[in-house]
């Protein structure tokens, strides 16, 4: 029973990942970026989506993604100096 209630519960918040997601991908759509902060936001988010894809698993890509997003807070944080 304790078993059959974590699958349901497991179920249920998947299904409301993916909703949260699909949301923010609508508003992501919505409109264009105001600023290079918020291009590195939308862009973080697909490299997040990206890591986590079997293409992605090679170190080398690991290590690209990295960088990207370091740069990116380097460069943001440039910005607000």
């Amino acid at each position: 029973t304790e078993l059959r209630r974590l699958l349901a519960e497991v179920a249920s918040n998947e299904e409301l990942l993916r909703s949260r997601q699909k949301e923010l991908e609508e508003q992501l759509l919505a409109t264009p970026a105001l600023g290079w902060e918020e291009a590195a936001d939308k862009a973080r988010y697909l490299l997040s989506l990206f890591a986590s894809s079997p293409a992605a698993q090679d170190p080398r890509r690991q290590m690209l993604i990295a960088r990207v997003l370091e740069d990116f807070v380097r460069l943001s944080s440039s910005q607000t100096d």
